[in-house]
């Protein structure tokens, strides 16, 4: 089977945006969601704001009723877990499945004999699997992560690219070759995870359009424009009729040390962004991004 996500179409390879649904999570007062919807209304308001999917965090039942497309996330950490969690995610009717494999303190034969693992199980229950480039997972950093490109070459991954670039200070030694050295990782993205970061800090907001790059800096913001063009690209040389690469904003709040808080005019502390309103950025810049691979191979 293809590792890609594939709707059955003759369509040319396509962009979908959905929302991860920890974006949701502990929104600021003032967000532009509107606070008092829940269950279905929750997921008729994302499809209204052009989310045309979900990614759910839970393990519980999926809602009934509900009519967005979805997906799931989990973690593997051992090779023999791989199988029944794909079990799991195909009987929920997720359509693909990103995944944190291991934490990172692996030799380099459980390195592969995990992502072996997660390749079987993506075959046997014909469920793409994407390994999410994360911290405290074997793909924590650009080197490991290229080494298992060169053994599975098969591989595809989740490409959340606010790790690298803080947590590897990707700016420090220069970006051009950090760029090239990332080229097996960008040619095998499947799946995608919107977050910003800058060299010190792990998810930065940007500003809305003509300012994009006021919040996060435009240097910053231009680097991933630059990181998402080229990984839609990527994706775009290596898909087929009907492949589909979700792109999936995940701005986590202030309860997992994402979101950074500061003091208000009143002193109170609150998070610096509304993070629904960043995620209806994101999901404009995606597209212009998708846009713009998608010239590029014209």
């Amino acid at each position: 089977m293809s590792q890609l996500l594939n709707d059955g179409s003759n369509d040319a390879p396509k962009l979908r945006v959905y929302l991860n649904l920890y974006n949701l999570e502990a929104l600021s007062a003032d967000s532009v969601f509107p606070s008092p919807l829940a269950g279905l209304e929750r997921f008729d308001q994302l499809a209204a704001d052009g989310f045309e999917g979900v990614q759910l965090t839970d393990d519980g039942p999926v809602p009934s009723g509900l009519r967005l497309s979805h997906c799931g996330l989990d973690r593997i950490n051992l090779p023999v877990e791989a199988d029944a969690i794909a079990s799991k995610h195909v009987s929920r009717g997720n359509q693909c499945l990103t995944v944190h494999a291991g934490w990172g303190i692996e030799e380099d034969d459980e390195i592969f004999r995990l992502v072996e693992a997660i390749l079987t199980a993506s075959e046997k229950h014909r469920l793409p699997i994407f390994i999410e480039t994360h911290r405290a997972t074997i793909t924590q950093d650009m080197w490991r992560t290229v080494q298992i490109t060169k053994r599975f070459p098969e591989v595809r991954f989740n490409g959340d690219f606010s790790h690298y670039y803080c947590g590897q200070e990707m700016v420090y030694g220069g970006m051009a070759m950090k760029l090239a050295f990332m080229e097996p990782i960008f040619a095998r993205i499947g799946f995608m995870h919107g977050r910003i970061a800058n060299p010190g800090s792990m998810q930065v907001p940007i500003a809305a359009p003509p300012h994009f790059s006021k919040a996060a800096g435009e240097e910053v913001l231009s680097h991933f424009r630059k990181m998402w063009t080229l990984a839609m690209r990527g994706f775009l040389c290596m898909a087929s009729p009907g492949d589909v690469l979700i792109f999936a904003p995940e701005l986590l709040s202030a309860q997992y040390y994402y979101a950074r808080l500061f003091p208000d005019s009143t002193g109170a502390i609150v998070e610096e962004s509304d993070r629904y309103a960043q995620a209806l950025l994101y999901r404009d810049l995606a597209r212009s991004c998708f846009v713009e691979a998608s010239n590029s191979l014209a």
